[in-house]
């Protein structure tokens, strides 16, 4: 199963970028920083995938994996301001779903230190991205409206995962992975 996981990546990470962040509209403000997260399909599976891998995996990955994401999101922002570069931010970050996906759709146990390695390596390059593009305003007010918005996905991936797993043993949450993973094949393969 690692295998296929790695080989999938792979392919993910050799597609054209989607490109989702263009720094099109208004950066800096603490209403752009709160509406971003939720105005990309892109932002939407990988938050999302975090709190349902974290409820399917339960214990102390409930509140440790989303914790690393947006901690190490924001470091990865302040990376992008700093205009300290990263390679293959866009891949990566499509790459995100699709790992994500697939750690939900296999119900792939890990330690919760590894998991949380593993969110923290992609909330790196998703907040990079997003450093990135700040031109101008507070880039902190945004930094700050972007974090809101991050934790309010997990959590709603959570809760969905929570009452999922009970109520269904598990198998909806399965599917939910899978198909997050063939969205973020489909976004990566988008030209």
């Amino acid at each position: 199963m690692i295998k296929r996981l790695v080989a999938i990546a792979a392919l993910t990470l050799t597609a054209s970028p989607a490109l989702a962040h263009t720094g099109i509209g208004a950066h800096g403000s603490f209403m752009a920083g709160l509406a971003h997260p939720i105005s990309g399909l892109d932002h939407v599976l990988a938050m999302v995938a975090v709190g349902l891998w974290a409820a399917q995996t339960g214990g102390k990955a409930l509140w440790a994996w989303p914790l690393a994401f947006v901690s190490v999101m924001l470091i990865g922002g302040g990376l992008g301001i700093a205009g300290f570069a990263l390679p293959m931010v866009e891949p990566g970050i499509l790459a995100s779903i699709v790992v994500l996906g697939l750690m939900v759709g296999f119900a792939v146990k890990v330690p919760t230190a590894a998991g949380a390695a593993l969110v923290g390596a992609f909330a790196l390059l998703h907040g990079h991205a997003h450093g990135t593009e700040l031109a101008g305003g507070t880039a902190l007010t945004y930094a700050a409206g972007f974090a809101l918005a991050t934790m309010a996905l997990h959590l709603s991936g959570l809760g969905a995962g929570l009452l999922t797993h009970r109520r269904f043993a598990g198998i909806a949450l399965r599917l939910a992975g899978a198909v997050t993973a063939a969205l973020g094949l489909g976004l990566a393969f988008a030209v």
